[in-house]
């Protein structure tokens, strides 16, 4: 009968806590009415005197509704040694797909970011066009610009240290990746060499010729065969 009532979960004791895995194949309500008995039959603690245990949780391919959510809660927390830490699905939300796939678009827009004016997309940008001085640029993903980089640029704003910025005439006012900002070096105003600015392992900004880039990012293009 014990091995009937574990296979809706599987308890793994961690120095974090505890990691349940939970069965995702079977209905809700099994799952919970296995998953009560399972945790009644033993008191986890960590020997300390009124500290609780952390419970780590894995739905696996299971989605939960706040109400599930909250049941399966209620049901942890009637063990009064247990509390929960964190809950992990492997089914992305919706909202959650929407974003990533935002991100993994490239938006292209020909225009010039005249100054005071500000240009921003989810996931990459191609801008065919000049950001003037005063003008800013920001993206989510990697920056391209086929035109003259003079005003400010921000790639990876949400965080992506992976990002690039690349210009066909690379004069900024200010280059930002993630949370590092930058100035490009000084450029000869009849320079014409494309040049992309990246991030290296110590998250110092480097400015680079732009065939470079299939070395410092091989993985950026998404065309079978690489760069």
């Amino acid at each position: 009968m014990k091995t009937q009532k574990q296979q809706y979960v599987t308890i793994k004791g961690t120095k974090n806590g505890l990691t349940l895995q939970l069965n995702d194949d079977c209905s809700f309500e099994d799952l919970l009415s296995g998953l009560r008995e399972v945790l009644l039959l033993e008191q986890y603690t960590d020997g300390r005197e009124g500290h609780k245990v952390n419970v780590h949780i894995k739905l696996g391919f299971r989605y939960l509704t706040e109400d599930q959510e909250a049941r399966l809660t209620e049901a942890v927390s009637e063990n009064e040694h247990l509390v929960i830490h964190s809950i992990e699905s492997d089914v992305m939300s919706t909202e959650e797909a929407r974003r990533l796939k935002a991100e993994a678009e490239i938006t292209s827009v020909a225009k010039i970011v005249r100054s005071g004016q500000v240009l921003y997309v989810e996931g990459d940008l191609l801008l065919i066009g000049d950001v003037n001085p005063g003008g800013t640029i920001r993206a989510g993903g990697n920056i391209f610009v086929l035109g003259a980089l003079k005003g400010v640029a921000h790639a990876g704003c949400n965080g992506n240290k992976q990002a690039v910025i690349a210009a066909s005439r690379m004069i900024p006012t200010q280059l930002r990746i993630a949370q590092v900002f930058n100035r490009a070096p000084d450029q000869k105003e009849d320079g014409n060499e494309m040049e992309c600015a990246y991030l290296d392992i110590d998250g110092n900004m480097i400015i680079e010729r732009l065939q470079q880039l299939a070395h410092i990012r091989p993985n950026l293009t998404r065309l079978e065969g690489g760069m």
